[in-house]
């Protein structure tokens, strides 16, 4: 295991070398008999600053510490190496090096949780990790703008399943432990258990996860990429095929959740979220992003949209949710930082507005576009939309039986 002086342990946490001496002190911290220290060491002067920051007082943590009420020595485990140390290089320097511009490495740092730096902070060992990427991708045409969509995205969607895996990591194993009393190193101990091995798990999980929707989406690439090189070649015509934008809405889920309170509310999110998840990827679709009391979905055909969109209302309605309701329209869509932009979705989320509980209301270019959905369609008038100019000719979508 490697060690570091007292010089080298402070640079590595990017602190001053007297910041150390209080930790040494207060026996925070153990240096060996040589005076050295180790990785764990430099986590451990990491987070006790964090933690001072947070509002507990190192004085207080050490009398935790010394009782054995409260341990760090977990941070000695590997699955906490991804509390980062600090590399030489300055991200001016970096950018310096490399090429890459400095927007694109501020978005790099803020993609792993943190503020954006300043060009003379110090990269960390995990950011340094992500450059690699950057560069070959840069080197072969990739504009910054376009990898930095790519960073954002990344880092948004990796910091929920953070804080779901971190959340679930309390309320399974820590909690628990806690509630039967167990403390100091024991804790430890128990930890170590269910953690030993976890991380290499884990990330083989998350990466075949990841590979089986870049399936999908190359497969897509492909289609779109025949598609064109069939149509230029004269061996097809191009048929052009708008999506479908969905807007699922929930009645009265702010009354129920005041009601009832913040566990109701997660209980109906999680119901709402398994049945809509599971319904549009049988269909052929996606949930986009969750709103306060609904969700957005895309799908690229609007046939299966309804579909799904019936399968969902009467889904909720079997759940003993609140009843939903739903709104699709079709057209052209932009699609930018994994959302969909543009007249299509505000259009669709008006018509969601203008449903009625347990109603499914489609427009006229849905309709047009969706033969074979296994629906009725019933003309319910032109409406007038709020924020939409002109009357639209909306219909009640109801399942054939």
């Amino acid at each position: 295991m490697e060690r570091y002086t007292r010089e080298e342990a402070a640079w590595r946490a990017g602190v001053s070398v007297e910041a150390l001496d209080p930790l040494v002190g207060m026996a925070i911290l153990a240096p060996d008999p040589d005076g050295r220290f180790s990785e764990g060491d430099v986590r451990r002067i990491g987070v006790a600053y964090r933690l001072e920051a947070a509002g507990i007082p190192l004085d207080l943590l050490a009398d935790a510490l010394r009782t054995g009420d409260l341990t760090l020595a977990f941070m000695d485990d590997t699955a906490y190496g991804v509390f980062s140390s600090l590399t030489s290089e300055t991200f001016e320097g970096l950018s310096e090096r490399t090429g890459i511009p400095m927007s694109l490495l501020a978005v790099v740092r803020e993609a792993t949780g943190s503020a954006a730096p300043a060009p003379g902070d110090r990269v960390r060992e995990d950011e340094m990790a992500i450059v690699p990427l950057l560069e070959h991708q840069m080197a072969h045409g990739y504009r910054p703008f376009i990898l930095e969509r790519n960073v954002r995205v990344a880092g948004d969607s990796l910091r929920r399943i953070a804080e779901t895996s971190g959340d679930a990591w309390n309320s399974e194993v820590t909690e628990p432990l806690f509630a039967k009393g167990v403390r100091g190193s024991q804790i430890r101990e128990a930890l170590n258990e269910v953690s030993s091995g976890m991380t290499d798990l884990d990330e083989r999980a998350l990466i075949a996860i990841y590979r089986g929707q870049q399936n999908h989406v190359f497969m897509a690439n492909i289609l779109g990429a025949f598609e064109a090189m069939l149509a230029k070649t004269g061996r097809r015509v191009m048929v052009e095929r708008h999506p479908a934008m969905c807007f699922l809405d929930i009645t009265g889920y702010t009354h129920l959740t005041q009601e009832r309170g913040d566990v109701a509310a997660a209980d109906l999110a999680s119901t709402l979220a398994r049945l809509v998840e599971r319904t549009s990827v049988q269909h052929g679709g996606r949930a986009i992003k969750w709103l306060g009391d609904g969700v957005m979905l895309y799908f690229k055909d609007p046939g299966p949209g309804v579909e799904a969109a019936l399968e969902m209302v009467a889904g909720v309605a079997h759940a003993g949710l609140p009843p939903a309701h739903v709104g699709l329209h079709a057209g052209p869509v932009v699609f930018q930082e994994g959302d969909y932009y543009g007249q299509t979705v505000n259009v669709a989320s008006r018509i969601a507005e203008y449903a009625r509980p347990g109603e499914v209301l489609v427009s006229h270019e849905v309709v047009a576009a969706a033969d074979g959905a296994g629906a009725t369609f019933h003309e319910i008038g032109p409406v007038e939309l709020k924020g939409v100019s002109g009357a639209m000719r909306l219909y009640a979508a109801i399942r054939e039986s």
